[in-house]
């Protein structure tokens, strides 16, 4: 694992601090590394909707289609 040093404002540094004390990490760096993981996932999310976005239109999702995914559920598990 690689080292990263950070410089934070006092009032960042308190806000850290009070997180990892308050949401039960165990250091800081736990908790940095949480939020860099959702902001990664965050932007695989977006990336996901804007190709969906640009995608070719498909035929309408509806309550028929869904009824068609159970039966083929249903079907697959015998």
């Amino acid at each position: 694992m690689s080292n990263m040093n950070i410089s934070l404002p006092d009032a960042l540094k308190s806000f850290v601090d009070y997180q990892v004390s308050q949401r039960g990490y165990t250091t800081s760096s736990e908790y940095v590394r949480e939020l860099i993981r959702k902001d990664q996932d965050q932007q695989h999310l977006r990336a996901l909707l804007l190709a969906g976005a640009e995608s070719a239109s498909t035929t309408p999702v509806d309550g028929d289609y869904f009824e068609s995914l159970r039966a083929r559920v249903h079907k697959a598990r015998g």
